[in-house]
This record gives C-alpha cells, structure tokens and sequence, in this order.
C-alpha cells in the first residue's frame, strides 16, 4: 500500500517560510524547493510564453489510461509533511503550489494501490512521452499538458529541486509510490516522478 503520512523525503520548515511553497510529502509525494535545476526536463519554447488564466483544479484526466478523477485539495500536516489523499481513488493537488496552468510546478500526488488493490495512480508508469495530461478547473478551463519524461527515484535521494524549482512556463508533475515495497516499514522505497509540459494549443 502505498502509505498516506510516511516514507518520503522532507525538507526543513525553514525551507517553507523562506517561499512559502515547500512541503514535505508522507506517501505519494515528495518535497518542494523554489530552486531551479539546470537539468530538470525543458519546458517547449511554445508553453514558456502562455500562462493561461487558472481557478482551483477540479478534476484530473488521463486520456489514456481512462483516468478521470476528482482532485482533493492537499496541505501541510503538522510534521510539515505533505497530507496524502484521503481517498486511495482520487489524487490530490499540492494546494502549495502554482495552479495547473500557471507558471510553474504544479503537484499532483495520488496513491499506487490500496489494501484493496490498485488507486488511482496504478498506472501512470506507462504514460509516455507525448501522453496528454488533462486538468479541467473549477471555472470549466481545459489545461491539456504532454508528458516530457518519467523517473524512478528512491525516496532517500528524492530530487527535491528537480521537481518542484521553477519553470518558465506552465508545468505538472504526477508523483507517487514506485520501486519494492518493504513489508518491515510498510511503505514503498521509491517515487515515480511523471514530468509534463503545457501543451501547444
């Protein structure tokens, strides 16, 4: 299962109050750092120069993978990690963040399985480059991203700021629990980072 308060990595709470938009993630997630990394997937030229007026996102669609789910809202927890979604069925997003369209990261988390089989997340390891990533907003607006790459990382060495540093345009990350799942901690032992781009009109 992938666990919904542990097993991800953290950052300080004074790495929050410097920007104000870091988290540490518990689960299917990880942590954020205004910093950008100079090897962090490139945005297109095309979505470096559109930032598309965005209201809070609503629901997630994953054309496909036939994913189509209602986006929870996800804060800080006391510890200051990141509150997994409630629901193993529906993703959350990072309420920390940019807004799907905004300039930026934008963070999308959403659980691999449950103790009843798989969530929402299952199957975003097959998504390839150039999937389309759908987030509908609370005022109706279709912000359609592309998938630029996906990566496997262990939580231990979660890339902190290749994740969450800033981007020229609009951009989304899909996060969750990836790797071997160790029965001892009953948490999985790696991340999948899926890395995604606004996509040409």
């Amino acid at each position: 299962m992938c666990a919904a308060v542990r097993g991800a990595p953290e950052v300080t709470r004074s790495a929050v109050a410097v920007a104000a938009c870091a988290a540490t993630v518990a689960g299917c997630g990880s942590a954020a750092v205004p910093v950008q990394r100079a090897d962090a997937p490139a945005d297109p030229p095309a979505a470096a120069a559109r930032v598309a007026p965005a209201a809070r996102p609503a629901r997630l669609v994953i054309p496909s993978l036939g994913v189509s789910t209602r986006l929870e809202t996800l804060g800080l927890q006391r510890d200051g990690s990141l509150a997994a979604p409630r629901d193993p069925d529906r993703a959350g997003w990072w309420s920390g963040g940019p807004r799907p369209g905004r300039r930026g990261a934008a963070v999308i988390a959403g659980h691999v399985d449950s103790r009843t089989g798989p969530a929402v997340f299952a199957r975003i390891g097959r998504l390839r480059r150039g999937d389309r990533i759908v987030v509908v907003d609370r005022a109706g607006r279709r912000h359609r991203f592309s998938v630029r790459a996906k990566e496997d990382h262990p939580k231990h060495a979660f890339p902190t700021q290749r994740v969450y540093g800033r981007t020229r345009g609009p951009t989304l990350r899909l996060i969750t629990c990836s790797g071997a799942f160790d029965r001892g901690s009953g948490h999985y032992e790696s991340n999948l980072v899926v890395y995604a781009a606004l996509a040409a009109a």
